[in-house]
């Protein structure tokens, strides 16, 4: 049964098939099928490499609104997805700001700061490494000491936990430099927005919870990707207000269990651009989000949050060559 009207899901392609979704996402596609949705397809690698025209050939013009689901796309390049889309008749339900907000740090984080750790952050282009007398300055913004994680605005390089994510004591500005020199290195030319320092909190071993909310309402809740065998069941009764205000119609936050027994946000992402796992099943996510097509671009989200729909088992997929996930 149809509930989504003129509502298109654009997928990427596959970069060696161009007329079939990307294998990555082809589960996704079905489910979106099934949820009585049109299914189009960009090019991921054209969008980063050629321009976003290029990239929206393959979808037909006038399609309505649309949802993407796909790689992570840079908030600039979003944003001449949107104009080129949008010259065709097509226009994203979530917009470029909403985007922004939702995928980017500074975005998210004044409407999270009293459920998430504190958080300093100083621009910086890819490549550039700030001085050690800036990051202590930084450093003094979260007291001067203790310990804390590295990471920019959109992820962090938590697999090389030691050299380029956790610092001891921010105190040693020495040791820090060094952890963000190589943070800066690895990350390259997709560091985003600059050096971010976050107080660390310690967590119980339970395992993060992923949710995922649409115009407001938890509609899956799941382990996260890097701890599959853990199926934490989060309160959410602090965190649905901070998604409502914060406006976006479909995020994600990771949430984890302190030591002292409070859920605390890790991470706020853009649902657009999430690892949404294979043996989850997306059903459950794609009618929530055909219905929320139907009601249009104009939609808010919703003042009062409905109930999980489940908690899938979470399994992380390989990333292909030419396209990541948002997962910091």
């Amino acid at each position: 049964m149809s509930t989504a009207g003129t509502t298109v899901f654009l997928f990427p392609c596959d970069p060696l098939a161009p007329r079939r979704v990307d294998p990555e996402f082809a589960e996704e596609a079905r489910a979106a099928r099934a949820s009585g949705v049109t299914v189009a397809l960009i090019d991921h690698d054209a969008l980063l490499s050629q321009g976003a025209a290029d990239a929206v050939a393959r979808v037909p013009r006038d399609a309505g609104s649309a949802w993407y689901r796909g790689w992570m796309v840079p908030a600039d390049r979003y944003a001449e997805l949107s104009t080129a889309l949008a010259d065709r008749g097509c226009a994203l339900l979530t917009s470029p700001e909403r985007y922004r907000a939702a995928h980017e740090l500074p975005g998210w984080y004044d409407t999270f700061a009293a459920l998430t750790p504190r958080i300093a952050w100083l621009p910086s282009p890819p490549g550039r490494v700030p001085p050690e007398a800036d990051l202590a300055h930084l450093a003094a913004r979260l007291g001067g000491g203790g310990p804390a994680v590295v990471k920019d605005w959109v992820k962090s390089r938590k697999h090389e936990w030691l050299e380029a994510c956790y610092v001891p004591d921010l105190a040693d500005t020495r040791q820090l430099a060094a952890v963000v020199a190589r943070f800066v290195e690895l990350q390259g030319e997709f560091l985003t927005g600059g050096v971010v320092l976050r107080a660390y909190e310690p967590y119980q071993p339970v395992g993060e919870a992923r949710v995922w909310w649409v115009d407001g309402a938890p509609v899956l809740v799941g382990a996260h990707p890097d701890s599959p065998g853990l199926r934490p069941s989060p309160d959410l009764s602090a965190v649905a207000p901070a998604v409502r205000e914060l406006g976006c119609r479909f995020v994600t936050t990771d949430l984890a269990l302190r030591e002292d027994g409070r859920w605390r946000v890790v991470e706020v992402g853009d649902g657009q651009v999430s690892g949404l796992p294979r043996d989850a099943d997306p059903e459950p996510l794609f009618e929530a989000l055909a219905v929320a097509g139907a009601r249009g671009a104009a939609a808010r989200p919703a003042t009062r949050p409905s109930q999980p729909s489940g908690r899938p088992t979470i399994r992380q997929g390989d990333r292909p060559p030419g396209g990541q996930r948002a997962d910091a």
